[in-house]
This record gives C-alpha cells, sequence and structure tokens, in this order.
C-alpha cells in the first residue's frame, strides 16, 4: 500500500492550516451544541465569568474603560433580545406610506385587537445568540484588562453615572415602545399545554 508520501500527493503547509482549523472549529461547535439545551447553566457560567471581571476592575483600580464599554455593550444586546423581529413602529410607518400613496392599509405582525389571530413574540436576537454573544464580550474584556493599552486613565464615576442615566432612558423608551405596541417580550404565567388531560 502507497502512502501520500510515496504517490507524489503531500499536503501544503496551508492545507494543514485549513485541515487544522477545520478541525478545531468542528470541536468547538460540538462545544456549543453540548451546552445548547443547559440555559440555566450557560447563564450562571457567564454569571460567574462576569462576577470575575468586576472583581479584577474592583481590585486592580484600573480599566474602567473597558468596563463601560463593555457595559454599553451588554445593554445593546439586551435591547435587541427585549425587542420584535419585526418592529411594529417601522410597520405602521409602511402602513402610513402605502395609505398616502392610495394603497390598502396591510396589518401588522403583532396583534392589534382581541379577536386578531395570535403570533407569538419573535425576538430580534434570540437568547442563544444573546448568550453566546455576552460570554465571548467578557471573555474578550477580560483578556483586555491584562494589557496596559486598554488602562486609560478616566474619573470613573462620571461613566457610572453616565451609564446609569444611558440605561434609564433607554429601557423608559423600551418599556413605552412595548405598552404603545402591546407586546411582552417574556413568558409570563404558567404556559397552556395542549392535548392533555384537565
Amino acid at each position: 500500500m502507497m502512502s501520500d508520501s510515496d504517490s507524489g500527493l503531500e499536503q501544503s503547509p496551508i492545507q494543514n492550516i485549513s485541515a487544522q482549523y477545520s478541525k478545531i472549529q468542528r470541536q468547538y461547535q460540538q462545544i456549543l451544541d453540548r451546552w445548547t439545551p443547559h440555559m440555566f447553566y450557560r447563564w450562571l457560567s457567564t454569571g460567574g465569568l462576569l462576577l470575575l471581571f468586576f472583581l479584577r476592575i474592583v481590585f486592580a483600580q484600573g480599566w474602567y474603560i473597558v468596563c463601560y464599554a463593555h457595559a454599553i455593550y451588554l445593554l445593546n444586546l439586551l435591547l435587541a433580545f427585549l425587542q420584535p423581529k419585526f418592529d411594529p413602529s417601522l410597520q405602521d410607518d409602511l402602513m402610513a406610506d402605502e395609505i398616502e400613496e392610495g394603497g390598502d392599509a396591510q396589518t401588522t405582525p403583532l396583534p392589534s385587537q382581541r379577536d386578531d389571530e395570535f403570533r407569538p413574540f419573535v425576538r430580534r436576537l434570540p437568547e442563544w445568540q444573546f448568550w453566546l454573544s455576552a460570554t465571548r464580550a467578557t471573555i474578550v474584556a477580560t483578556f483586555c484588562t491584562f494589557s496596559e493599552v486598554f488602562d486609560v486613565p478616566v474619573y470613573w464615576p462620571i461613566l457610572v453615572l453616565y451609564f446609569f442615566v444611558l440605561f434609564a432612558l433607554t429601557m423608559r423608551r423600551q418599556i413605552q415602545h412595548m405598552i404603545k405596541y402591546k407586546y411582552v417580550p417574556f413568558d409570563i404565567g404558567r404556559k397552556a399545554r395542549y392535548g392533555g388531560a384537565k
């Protein structure tokens, strides 16, 4: 039996790197696939990583810019998680434009009346992507705290105050949007079971 080197089909270094990269990518995906059904433990591990990150910031007394950027990123992820995939305000604008042009009014993707057809809430950012992005960002932010390049001297109380003001304003706007278009991004209460005995 002839080997690849005997037949003249020796792999180039680029093919070896590509094969190793594909192998690492498959192993990474297998790890993620094993974590998928364990939502509580996934978020618990991310909370632990966040705690380690904040302890690193507090005890090192630095990297406040990294912490601020990380908090802003997590806030953006949270907002995308709370928003519907199809924004009803954009749908209303499109319907108004179409009515002005003489077209017929179409229905919005969210129910507007009590007898309207049920349409489940579809998030703009699914829970899995929210968790994965938050975990990756926390790991990257933690590694940034090991480099002096990112330790920019700032007066941190201003950043904390600005973040809380930004958080309050964006959440108020999001809650007003939820009230105006009558949607709730969470499954609250007991879920109905179909086909089972009462």
